[in-house]
């Protein structure tokens, strides 16, 4: 049987979009219920008018129940309030004091169980300046420096995919995960809090060194000579990346690789330090190299040297490749939706993403009934205060 850590774990979410879904999703892999608060008739707006038919609602709420709630009336806050107690922990990420000034705020729920753990997670964090600012990932990107560190020298530009909600995703479950073991250890109640300026702070780690040691603000290429790393076009036209760092082993099995042991003698290269400073005159030995053999050649002849390198792979390329197979990373749907897996193992096993997304509104009743008898909720639904799917 499955090892699922979280198990009988029950967390409330209020909220939409990636990052509060995305740490969600995780945590309902690891075996917590997870039940999300959303807008009737239409759910939360990442449903983008699909209901369960979005790939990207799916990708981030698979396995949760869907609770169709109108907060904007009494008798809605009334109900959540009712079911504070059942849960463990409370989620949202709307922006500061927004669901406190429903009544729904940490302090209040924390008065409905007294060993809650209530997070909270806003673009900027609850005070300051740009607190009451909204926030999406691109906003990460530009505040958290990312921009200017994934771009060339006074050219900033966007960068593919949405590093900065998902960061943010990763640090509220493990904040979670911390509040949970601080709970469990002092029995007391807890409010973790984070933001994606705070979470992009973690991507932004090694571009803020790199400042301090160069001097200036670093950019794109800022980081190659230092890394020793390479990405370079095979004769076949597919791409390789190759990274030494500080190695001298892994220098000299380079040259082995490619078989220009001349190289290792040559004073502009024979050592790090001078492998740094003449960088980009190697890049375009190291470039001119590989642009003479196949794919495969280097494949062989890097593996047999022992030198770090890997294919750069598109999208589909990694969910296809082998070793993401064997580390089950990836967990398709009937449809092919590959959905990723929680990043870790546990006894050698992987949680997956067990079940759907949910429809909205389709737990509405069976979430409700916990607290309120069949009556209340049929009064609630033809008020339309709550939605239960057709």
């Amino acid at each position: 049987m499955q090892h699922k850590p979280l198990d009988g774990i029950r967390i409330l979410e209020i909220g939409g979009y990636i990052a509060l879904p995305f740490a969600t999703s995780i945590l309902c892999a690891l075996g917590a219920e997870v039940v999300k608060v959303e807008k009737p008739v239409v759910g939360e707006d990442f449903r983008r008018h699909q209901n369960d038919g979005s790939p990207y609602f799916r990708q981030y709420n698979t396995g949760k129940r869907s609770l169709s709630i109108d907060l904007k009336h009494p008798e809605g806050i009334a109900l959540v309030k009712a079911l504070v107690p059942h849960f463990d922990v409370v989620l949202e990420n709307l922006r500061p004091g927004k669901l406190a000034a429903l009544g729904l705020g940490p302090d209040e729920c924390r008065a409905l169980r007294s060993d809650l753990v209530y997070g909270s997670v806003t673009g900027f964090g609850s005070g300051g300046p740009l607190a009451s600012r909204p926030a999406y990932d691109t906003i990460g990107h530009a505040f958290g420096g990312l921009y200017s560190l994934f771009g060339d020298d006074a050219r900033p530009q966007l960068a593919g995919g949405l590093s900065a909600d998902l960061i943010t995703g990763l640090s509220t479950a493990t904040g979670v995960l911390a509040a949970l073991v601080g709970r469990l250890r002092t029995g007391a109640p807890q409010h973790m809090e984070t933001s994606i300026m705070e979470a992009v702070s973690v991507l932004a780690t090694d571009g803020i060194t790199q400042s301090f040691e160069l001097g200036y603000d670093p950019s794109r290429q800022s980081r190659h000579p230092q890394a020793q790393n390479f990405c370079v076009k095979t004769a076949t036209g597919e791409y390789l990346a190759v990274h030494l760092s500080s190695s001298q082993k892994f220098w000299r099995s380079l040259c082995t690789a490619m078989n220009r042991m001349d190289l290792t003698e040559d004073p502009r290269f024979a050592e790090y330090r001078p492998r740094e400073s003449n960088y980009h005159e190697l890049a375009k030995i190291v470039e001119a190299e590989f642009e003479q053999q196949s794919l495969q050649h280097w494949e062989d002849a890097l593996s047999a040297a022992d030198v770090p390198f890997a294919p750069v792979l598109s999208m589909t390329g990694f969910v296809e490749h082998e070793q993401v197979e064997w580390l089950e990373l990836v967990e398709r749907q009937q449809d092919g939706l590959a959905l990723i897996r929680p990043p870790w193992r546990f006894a050698g096993e992987r949680p997956d993403r067990a079940g759907t997304a949910p429809r909205v509104g389709a737990d509405s009743r069976d979430v409700a009934s916990e607290v309120y008898s069949a009556e209340q909720i049929d009064d609630l639904v033809q008020a339309d205060v709550l939605f239960v799917e057709p």
